[in-house]
């Protein structure tokens, strides 16, 4: 279950200046992503705010898990876009790499991922991804 936000906090992707009016809305199904980009960076933000529902919910069902656990000493701090191929609003089907940034207690590390997305039943959904 997601935890309660402050309206005005920061969105953990990065691409908003608010949570709410970013990511959020996507997390609370008052719009899909229109890019494999933009629903990546609602992907991190659900690991970021633990948000269980939206993280399957925006998982392709043929690779998604049960459910998702999460590591309670895991803090996400920051995505890196690296690199996108096709994944627009035009596309059934885009890759995106990207660096996700965190802090493992006070050590902080970094998980490096291309991911294939591709679409279902009208919006983009995360397939799988190649973690190097």
């Amino acid at each position: 279950m997601a935890k309660s936000v402050p309206k005005s906090k920061k969105c953990p992707c990065g691409a908003g200046p608010r949570y709410k009016d970013c990511c959020g809305r996507l997390h609370r199904g008052e719009a899909r992503a229109e890019t494999a980009a933009e629903l990546m960076r609602s992907r991190f933000s659900a690991f970021a705010e633990r948000d269980e529902a939206y993280l399957l919910r925006s998982w392709h069902p043929a690779t998604r898990p049960e459910r998702i656990d999460f590591d309670p000493g895991t803090r996400w701090v920051r995505l890196e876009i690296v690199r996108e191929e096709s994944g627009g609003p035009g596309d059934d089907k885009g890759t995106v790499e990207f660096r996700a940034h965190y802090l493992d207690g006070s050590t902080p590390g970094e998980l490096h991922e291309v991911s294939r997305f591709v679409r279902h039943d009208g919006g983009w959904v995360y397939v799988r991804g190649k973690v190097s």
